[in-house]
């Protein structure tokens, strides 16, 4: 049975974020902490290209996700293309947030729960 393997990405310079990951077999989850905006956008970007494996799966798990902006919905989108036939997820987002996903029509492109 594939063993959860996490590692942590450095907190931005203002530390107002952070993006961490946990991978269990073909799965990759990404969490973000704080701030979803432009200065996670390096970390969230390394989150998934330097994750050592070839996701089927990846999730975004939004449950510290305190705010999200407009550079944070495009680096869904550009995680989305990157993922291919991969199925990317939505998860655990608050509802201020869930709130700006469900404007933007992310949840014709993701599933959100």
């Amino acid at each position: 049975m594939p063993q959860p393997i996490s590692k942590t990405a450095v907190r931005d310079q203002g530390g107002t974020n952070q993006v961490r990951t946990s991978s269990f077999g073909s799965c990759l989850t990404i969490h973000v902490e704080g701030r979803f905006d432009f200065n996670c956008h390096q970390q969230f970007r390394r989150a998934y290209e330097g994750s050592g494996i070839s996701p089927t799966e990846y999730i975004v798990d939004l449950r510290s996700t305190e705010y999200i902006d407009s550079a944070a919905l495009g680096m869904l989108l550009v995680l989305r293309e990157s993922a291919g036939s991969a199925t990317v997820r939505i998860t655990n987002s608050r509802p201020a947030v869930r709130k700006i996903l469900q404007i933007a029509n992310f949840n014709t492109l993701f599933s959100i729960d």
